[in-house]
């Protein structure tokens, strides 16, 4: 018994070194991660959810683990939880951000790219379809599972990356190179049949404007491609949140999986 008080306030240094370390990882998810960064959440309600969340990880995430021990130690452990919690929120970020350069290419061939707004969700500008490819993106992610997917995945990081594990800096390189390399491929993925058919109807245009000079293109074109864009984005959106679907989860499992190296 006269050991076990003699040891309180190791076993309290302890957890309360395994809640800061779990918490600087989970700290990317709120600062990075689709959702969990919206600036709609207010920053106490992120905070004290990072806390809580922290709190449920850190006996797992601690067990049978070497805590460091010095200044200079803790201080490179914190740094490496930062980096590791950035580098998986940056791995379902860039699906995020492939709906939005997606967008706006469709935007910029209909034209609404001149007239932005802040979307609410990620505080960055878009266009209409910017806006309506984002909110339809986080609803996805919301209703497929994509936050209780990211919190599984960064519980299951400890398993690859625990708390005295240090990942190689070439790994999360890799990890920042395939995100940078899927953006475009993904952004064309998804918004591939839109462009298509925008590109037809301005080469359809074009034809017109030639065979009948005296009518003014640029007054009946608009319009026709905004109804070719809605009637197209509306078609082709459950193909697109299958996609937003897969891509999230494979996103994730190619950031641990690179991790794991």
């Amino acid at each position: 018994m006269n050991d076990l008080v003699l040891r309180l306030p190791t076993l309290a240094g302890e957890e309360l070194l395994a809640f800061v370390l779990v918490a600087a990882r989970v700290g990317g998810l709120f600062a990075f991660a689709p959702v969990f960064s919206s600036t709609l959440i207010p920053l106490r309600v992120r905070v004290v959810a990072a806390g809580a969340l922290a709190l449920a990880i850190s006996p797992v995430a601690s067990r049978q683990v070497g805590l460091p021990a010095g200044a200079g130690a803790i201080a490179a452990a914190i740094a490496k939880e930062i980096l590791v919690g950035l580098a998986l929120a940056f791995a379902v970020g860039i699906v995020l951000a492939a709906v939005h350069a997606g967008a706006a290419l469709i935007d910029a061939v209909v034209g609404f790219s001149f007239a932005q707004i802040v979307d609410p969700f990620t505080s960055v500008q878009a266009a209409a379809f910017g806006q309506l490819y984002a909110m339809f993106a986080t609803v996805v992610l919301l209703l497929t599972g994509g936050d209780r997917m990211m919190i599984a995945g960064l519980a299951d990081s400890y398993r690859i990356v625990p708390l005295d594990g240090y990942p190689h800096l070439a790994t999360l390189g890799a990890i920042a190179t395939h995100g940078f390399a899927s953006v475009f491929l993904l952004a064309l993925e998804l918004t591939a049949p839109v462009v298509i058919a925008l590109i037809v109807t301005d080469a359809g245009l074009a034809l017109i404007a030639r065979a009948a000079p005296q009518m003014n293109v640029f007054v009946v074109g608009l319009p026709a491609k905004i109804a070719v864009a809605l009637a197209l984005s509306a078609a082709s959106l459950p193909f697109v949140a299958t996609r937003l679907e897969g891509g999230i989860e494979s996103s994730l499992l190619d950031a641990l999986r690179l991790l794991g190296r």
